[in-house]
């Protein structure tokens, strides 16, 4: 008998907008002119200096907590207030995370001086952790430090304004912007105008939900436009430059690949500013979103009626009236950038390897990439789960100092680009790192394996996903893998389904989850097998139907990597191998590991979750994103 498919079900036909419960008569006003009492913002030209420092909201953050603390505001009432200063409640009772925005991951000397300082001082865990948003994130800190800890790094231009709660959050971008051979135009200066354009907007204050803005310089798309709510990617046309616009992707429990809402919106009028905020405008008029707050991402509403009927909102609502009451230009809101002014001068005296090249050699080939710029390289630091210590911010800070012309930016891996280090001071950059224990080779590789905080922090958290983030790396080190397509795979994880540990987009994914074994719970992951954003599109992995208890993925990893590379074709990567013997014969493998263990002294481990030492529940609280 042939083998038979199942008839597709009928597309389920579009809502319209007038299924739509929309507040049409919602006030929404602008900034207002620079400088004036409703918008106070001052722009400096000052390395760094990107988001508008207003001391004001530092004092009005000491009244509030205080007030919080003495019992005399509501804690509903102030998690609202703490989200918009980017102070966001843990798992753990009286402390705080603090999440820090840097724009494009960009990141100067100073600044890194600064994160050394703070986490010295405030932080109980003694590191500051980078994020798949290119923000550094510092935990565990108590209410009464945070006011002074967002007061001390605004000294040198460092803002957590809107790193948390239903605005536009950080804009991240791709951390070779500027200097890769392959881009239209850099886009950093009008990312930069946006960030400065919508942070304290006042129709960016208190959306549905949040919003995920990334702008990437090629087609490359190293910043993943298509998963987040918001995208730009560089287009000249007859000499103009401009931007594709994206709307409406993200992962999550709906992954959604964003679809083009404009083929090109021009870039140096600042329309592109202008369709962004039409955009918000509708996005914030949305009322049935914000009735379960967990569906309530501008992918929902693009999801419902199609990207043809929101283009047709958006074209409407480009005609109002507000449009007139606007400044778009971005002349005011530009930073002041010239990296290849500040790049340093030819070393008067380079090191070199004395005898064996062999370790520097293989650091430079996989984290070292030539610039456009001759002469110049950029240096690809890989931090092992982007925690870093208060020694290892200085000296990086040092590094950029001396070898960089103060530049670097934060990645969306979890890692570091030093930028505009001379061709011939690379060995000295190595060297210099090789002190600070981030040497490592491997950027990029399998070995270089990404995860959110999980159970560490989050309320949201299920498992431990640092914790399996350690031993999954320690598994295929210890497998010595030099196979080069091997060793492209990328292994992340995140310990909910929400997908801050970017599960969906790795070759091989996880989330955390749980498995009922009699009275008695394990933790678990459900894996993913099949993602990849490489040559700028962005493919989501295949769940599998299967569960692995937490304390057994380790031995599924290396079963799989086996099983491919005994299995594959001559030059068949681990994505097409994987379409080819489909998802069935990777759950088949690991069927054995999936099946729950007896509670019992001889299983008693695998009723703990990695890195903890009591046996595990659910514990699993509300996430305030969604307050």
């Amino acid at each position: 008998m042939e083998p038979t498919t199942a008839p597709a079900k009928p597309a389920k036909p579009k809502a319209t907008e007038a299924d739509l419960d929309q507040d049409l008569g919602k006030v929404q006003h602008g900034k207002g002119p620079v400088g004036s009492r409703e918008n106070p913002e001052v722009y400096e030209n000052v390395p760094g200096h990107m988001i508008p420092i207003l001391a004001d909201e530092f004092d009005d953050f000491d009244d509030e907590s205080g007030k919080f603390l003495d019992g005399q505001t509501e804690e509903n009432e102030f998690i609202g207030f703490r989200l918009k200063q980017g102070v966001y409640g843990q798992r753990q009772p009286g402390v705080q995370m603090i999440r820090v925005k840097l724009p494009l991951g960009g990141i100067t000397p100073e600044q890194m001086d600064a994160f050394a300082s703070v986490v010295e001082k405030y932080v109980p865990l003694n590191k500051g952790h980078i994020t798949t948003r290119q923000n550094i994130q510092m935990h565990h800190v108590p209410l009464p430090d945070a006011a002074e800890l967002i007061r001390e790094i605004s000294d040198v231009g460092l803002s957590s304004r809107e790193g948390c709660g239903n605005t536009i959050r950080n804009v991240t971008g791709d951390p070779w912007a500027g200097i890769a051979a392959d881009e239209l135009f850099d886009p950093t200066a009008h990312a930069i105008a946006y960030v400065r354009y919508f942070v304290r907007h006042p129709t960016t204050q208190l959306m549905p939900r949040k919003i995920k803005t990334a702008f990437t310089s090629s087609d490359a798309d190293r910043a993943i436009t298509g998963i987040h709510d918001i995208g730009f990617l560089p287009r000249v046309r007859d000499g103009v430059r401009g931007f594709e616009i994206r709307v409406g992707g993200g992962t999550s429990i709906m992954p959604r690949i964003a679809p083009t809402l404009y083929e090109f919106v021009a870039a140096d009028d600042g329309e592109y500013l202008r369709v962004t905020e039409a955009v918000l405008r509708i996005f914030d008029r949305q009322d049935w979103l914000r009735v379960n707050r967990a569906r309530a991402r501008i992918k929902v509403l693009v999801d419902k009626i199609g990207i043809d009927a929101f283009r047709e909102m958006v074209d409407r609502e480009l005609e109002g009236e507000w449009v007139a009451e606007r400044d778009f230009s971005i002349e005011r809101l530009l930073p002041d950038l010239d990296e290849e002014g500040a790049a340093p001068e030819p070393a008067r005296a380079a090191g070199s390897p004395n005898g064996d090249r062999s370790e520097f050699e293989a650091y430079v080939a996989d984290n070292v990439e030539a610039q456009r710029q001759a002469g110049f390289s950029s240096v690809h630091v890989k931090v092992t789960r982007g925690d870093l210590s208060p020694e290892q911010f200085r000296g990086l800070g040092q590094i950029m100092r001396d070898f960089c012309g103060g530049n670097a930016r934060t990645t969306i891996d979890q890692n570091l680009v030093l930028r505009w280090v001379r061709d011939e001071s690379l060995y000295d950059v190595y060297a210099a790192l090789r002190e600070l224990g981030l040497a490592e080779a491997g950027v990029g590789t399998i070995t270089d394996v990404i995860s959110c905080p999980g159970t560490d922090s989050c309320k949201l958290g299920i498992t431990a996903s640092m914790g399996l983030n350690r031993v999954l790396q320690e598994r295929v080190e210890s497998m010595e893998i030099t196979d080069p397509l091997t060793r492209q795979i990328h292994l992340k994880m995140s310990g909910c389904p929400n997908g801050c540990g970017q599960h969906h987009i790795g070759n091989i994914g996880f989330y955390g989850a749980s498995i009922k074994a009699g009275e008695h719970t394990m933790p678990a992951y459900i894996p993913h097998i099949g993602g990849d954003v490489t040559g700028g599109g962005v493919v989501y992995g295949v769940r599998l139907k299967v569960r692995l208890p937490a304390k057994r993925v380790p031995d599924a990893v290396e079963r799989w990597i086996r099983m491919y590379e005994a299995e594959r074709e001559e030059g068949e990567g681990f994505n097409a191998y994987a379409a080819r013997v489909s998802t069935t014969r990777f759950e088949d493998e690991i069927r054995d590991l999936a099946l729950p263990a007896e509670f019992g002294l001889e299983n008693m481990l695998q009723f703990i979750d990695w890195s903890r030492r009591d046996p595990y529940k659910v514990e699993r609280g509300e996430g305030e994103c969604a307050i």
